[in-house]
Protein backbone atom coordinates (compact mmCIF):
# COMPACT_ATOMS: atom_id res chain seq x y z
CA UNK A 1 0.00 0.00 0.00
CA UNK A 2 1.12 3.33 -1.01
CA UNK A 3 2.36 5.93 1.32
CA UNK A 4 -0.30 9.38 2.28
CA UNK A 5 1.65 11.96 0.48
CA UNK A 6 -0.89 14.97 1.25
CA UNK A 7 -0.06 18.24 -0.86
CA UNK A 8 -2.39 20.45 0.59
CA UNK A 9 -1.95 20.53 4.74
CA UNK A 10 -3.69 22.88 7.00
CA UNK A 11 -2.72 23.13 10.47
CA UNK A 12 -5.65 24.47 13.01
CA UNK A 13 -5.83 25.21 16.80
CA UNK A 14 -7.08 27.95 19.64
CA UNK A 15 -4.84 31.10 19.77
CA UNK A 16 -0.82 29.88 21.45
CA UNK A 17 -1.43 26.27 20.40
CA UNK A 18 1.55 26.76 18.21
CA UNK A 19 -0.07 26.28 14.94
CA UNK A 20 2.07 28.88 12.75
CA UNK A 21 5.29 26.82 14.43
CA UNK A 22 4.42 23.73 12.87
CA UNK A 23 2.69 25.07 9.68
CA UNK A 24 6.22 26.83 9.10
CA UNK A 25 8.47 23.77 10.46
CA UNK A 26 6.55 21.41 8.01
CA UNK A 27 6.69 23.48 5.10
CA UNK A 28 10.22 23.84 5.13
CA UNK A 29 10.53 20.22 5.66
CA UNK A 30 8.32 19.04 3.06
CA UNK A 31 10.15 21.97 0.86
CA UNK A 32 6.26 23.21 0.54
CA UNK A 33 4.91 26.60 -0.13
CA UNK A 34 3.62 28.08 3.29
CA UNK A 35 0.51 30.72 3.91
CA UNK A 36 -0.23 32.23 6.94
CA UNK A 37 -2.82 34.06 8.50
CA UNK A 38 -1.82 37.46 9.27
CA UNK A 39 -3.20 38.04 12.67
CA UNK A 40 -0.62 41.16 13.39
CA UNK A 41 -2.06 42.88 9.84
CA UNK A 42 -5.62 42.93 11.69
CA UNK A 43 -5.85 46.49 12.89
CA UNK A 44 -8.74 46.21 15.04
CA UNK A 45 -7.37 43.45 17.44
CA UNK A 46 -5.75 45.13 19.69
CA UNK A 47 -8.92 47.34 20.62
CA UNK A 48 -10.69 43.55 20.60
CA UNK A 49 -8.60 42.00 23.30
CA UNK A 50 -8.56 45.15 25.18
CA UNK A 51 -12.62 45.73 25.04
CA UNK A 52 -14.28 42.72 22.91
CA UNK A 53 -17.64 43.94 22.91
CA UNK A 54 -17.02 46.84 21.05
CA UNK A 55 -14.89 46.09 18.88
CA UNK A 56 -15.90 42.16 17.96
CA UNK A 57 -17.68 42.61 14.52
CA UNK A 58 -14.99 44.73 12.33
CA UNK A 59 -12.46 42.34 14.16
CA UNK A 60 -14.06 39.69 12.77
CA UNK A 61 -14.85 41.11 9.10
CA UNK A 62 -11.55 42.21 9.03
CA UNK A 63 -10.28 38.48 9.53
CA UNK A 64 -12.82 36.68 7.40
CA UNK A 65 -12.40 39.90 3.93
CA UNK A 66 -8.57 38.76 4.53
CA UNK A 67 -8.72 34.84 4.67
CA UNK A 68 -11.20 35.24 1.62
CA UNK A 69 -8.44 38.06 -0.56
CA UNK A 70 -5.98 34.96 -0.01
CA UNK A 71 -7.90 32.35 -1.17
CA UNK A 72 -8.67 34.50 -3.96
CA UNK A 73 -4.86 35.36 -4.97
CA UNK A 74 -4.32 31.46 -4.60
CA UNK A 75 -7.14 30.40 -7.47
CA UNK A 76 -5.87 33.43 -9.62
CA UNK A 77 -2.62 32.37 -9.77
CA UNK A 78 -3.57 28.73 -9.65
CA UNK A 79 -1.28 27.84 -6.45
CA UNK A 80 -3.34 25.74 -5.43
CA UNK A 81 -1.24 22.78 -7.70
CA UNK A 82 1.61 22.56 -5.94
CA UNK A 83 2.20 21.46 -2.44
CA UNK A 84 1.06 23.87 0.32
CA UNK A 85 0.80 24.03 4.28
CA UNK A 86 -1.73 26.51 5.74
CA UNK A 87 -2.21 27.52 8.98
CA UNK A 88 -5.96 28.42 8.90
CA UNK A 89 -9.21 26.74 7.55
CA UNK A 90 -11.41 29.06 5.87
CA UNK A 91 -14.62 27.26 6.81
CA UNK A 92 -13.16 27.50 10.67
CA UNK A 93 -13.89 31.43 10.18
CA UNK A 94 -17.61 31.51 11.94
CA UNK A 95 -15.98 29.75 14.62
CA UNK A 96 -14.90 32.73 16.39
CA UNK A 97 -17.94 35.08 15.13
CA UNK A 98 -19.89 32.63 17.26
CA UNK A 99 -17.90 32.64 20.47
CA UNK A 100 -17.46 37.12 20.06
CA UNK A 101 -20.83 38.10 18.48
CA UNK A 102 -24.18 39.05 19.71
CA UNK A 103 -27.13 37.82 17.59
CA UNK A 104 -27.12 40.47 15.70
CA UNK A 105 -23.98 41.08 14.54
CA UNK A 106 -23.29 37.20 14.36
CA UNK A 107 -27.16 37.43 11.46
CA UNK A 108 -25.15 39.77 9.75
CA UNK A 109 -21.60 38.27 9.57
CA UNK A 110 -23.27 35.29 8.24
CA UNK A 111 -24.76 37.64 5.25
CA UNK A 112 -21.43 38.60 4.27
CA UNK A 113 -19.69 34.93 4.99
CA UNK A 114 -22.64 33.79 2.52
CA UNK A 115 -21.47 36.32 -0.39
CA UNK A 116 -18.13 36.63 0.18
CA UNK A 117 -16.53 32.68 0.76
CA UNK A 118 -15.36 31.12 -2.21
CA UNK A 119 -15.37 26.99 -3.14
CA UNK A 120 -11.84 26.38 -2.04
CA UNK A 121 -10.03 22.77 -2.44
CA UNK A 122 -10.85 20.43 0.65
CA UNK A 123 -7.22 19.58 2.63
CA UNK A 124 -5.85 16.22 1.79
CA UNK A 125 -5.18 16.36 5.76
CA UNK A 126 -5.81 18.81 8.47
CA UNK A 127 -3.95 18.56 11.49
CA UNK A 128 -5.79 20.15 15.04
CA UNK A 129 -3.45 21.18 17.93
CA UNK A 130 -4.71 20.70 21.39
CA UNK A 131 -3.89 22.40 24.48
CA UNK A 132 -5.14 22.93 27.61
CA UNK A 133 -6.32 26.52 28.70
CA UNK A 134 -3.75 27.32 30.98
CA UNK A 135 -1.41 25.66 28.79
CA UNK A 136 -2.33 28.08 26.14
CA UNK A 137 -2.68 31.12 28.27
CA UNK A 138 1.19 30.57 29.30
CA UNK A 139 2.50 30.20 25.86
CA UNK A 140 0.74 33.20 25.25
CA UNK A 141 2.12 34.88 27.81
CA UNK A 142 5.69 33.48 26.87
CA UNK A 143 5.50 34.60 22.81
CA UNK A 144 5.04 38.53 23.86
CA UNK A 145 2.85 39.73 21.05
CA UNK A 146 1.75 43.06 22.23
CA UNK A 147 -1.47 43.00 20.09
CA UNK A 148 -2.34 39.77 22.95
CA UNK A 149 -1.24 41.22 26.02
CA UNK A 150 -4.96 41.48 27.03
CA UNK A 151 -5.96 38.05 26.62
CA UNK A 152 -7.86 36.39 28.82
CA UNK A 153 -8.19 33.06 30.32
CA UNK A 154 -11.79 32.32 29.89
CA UNK A 155 -11.82 33.76 26.41
CA UNK A 156 -9.13 30.97 25.84
CA UNK A 157 -11.45 28.77 27.43
CA UNK A 158 -14.07 29.94 24.95
CA UNK A 159 -12.23 29.36 21.72
CA UNK A 160 -10.69 25.96 22.98
CA UNK A 161 -14.48 24.51 23.60
CA UNK A 162 -15.51 25.97 19.69
CA UNK A 163 -12.76 24.41 18.66
CA UNK A 164 -13.45 21.09 20.15
CA UNK A 165 -17.68 21.74 19.00
CA UNK A 166 -16.11 22.44 15.33
CA UNK A 167 -13.70 19.55 14.71
CA UNK A 168 -16.12 16.80 16.85
CA UNK A 169 -18.47 17.57 13.49
CA UNK A 170 -16.11 18.14 11.16
CA UNK A 171 -15.47 15.15 8.09
CA UNK A 172 -14.39 17.00 4.78
CA UNK A 173 -10.99 16.31 5.19
CA UNK A 174 -8.64 13.32 7.28
CA UNK A 175 -8.21 14.86 10.54
CA UNK A 176 -4.92 14.37 12.61
CA UNK A 177 -5.66 15.43 16.19
CA UNK A 178 -2.71 16.07 18.46
CA UNK A 179 -1.97 16.63 22.25
CA UNK A 180 0.54 19.32 22.15
CA UNK A 181 1.25 19.36 26.11
CA UNK A 182 4.32 17.15 25.71
CA UNK A 183 4.85 18.16 22.16
CA UNK A 184 7.78 21.00 21.77
CA UNK A 185 7.14 21.95 18.51
CA UNK A 186 9.64 24.37 17.82
CA UNK A 187 12.31 22.21 18.96
CA UNK A 188 11.19 18.68 19.36
CA UNK A 189 12.67 16.89 17.20
CA UNK A 190 11.98 13.43 18.24
CA UNK A 191 8.32 13.98 18.28
CA UNK A 192 8.40 15.92 15.26
CA UNK A 193 9.83 13.05 13.04
CA UNK A 194 7.28 10.82 14.67
CA UNK A 195 4.68 13.26 13.50
CA UNK A 196 6.06 13.15 9.94
CA UNK A 197 6.03 9.07 9.76
CA UNK A 198 2.46 9.16 11.31
CA UNK A 199 1.36 11.11 8.48
CA UNK A 200 2.63 9.37 5.72
CA UNK A 201 0.86 6.07 7.68
CA UNK A 202 -2.46 8.06 7.46
CA UNK A 203 -5.63 6.95 6.24
CA UNK A 204 -8.66 8.51 5.91
CA UNK A 205 -10.71 9.62 8.54
CA UNK A 206 -10.29 11.09 12.50
CA UNK A 207 -6.83 10.04 13.89
CA UNK A 208 -5.18 11.29 17.32
CA UNK A 209 -1.48 11.56 17.92
CA UNK A 210 0.14 11.72 21.58
CA UNK A 211 3.54 12.41 22.03
CA UNK A 212 3.62 11.54 25.75
CA UNK A 213 3.15 7.64 24.62
CA UNK A 214 6.06 7.59 22.14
Amino acid sequence: MSKFSPEYIVVEGPIGVGKTTLAKRLAETLGTDLLLEAAAENPFLLRFYEDPRSSALPTQLHFLFQRVKQIEVLKQTDMFKPAMVADFLIQKDSLFAKVTLNEDELDLYYQVYDRLTLEVPAPDLVIYLQASPDELMRRVYERGMSFEKNIKEDYLQSVSDAYINFFYNYDQSPLLIVNTADFNIAEGDESYKFLLNYIQDLRPGRHYFNPQSI
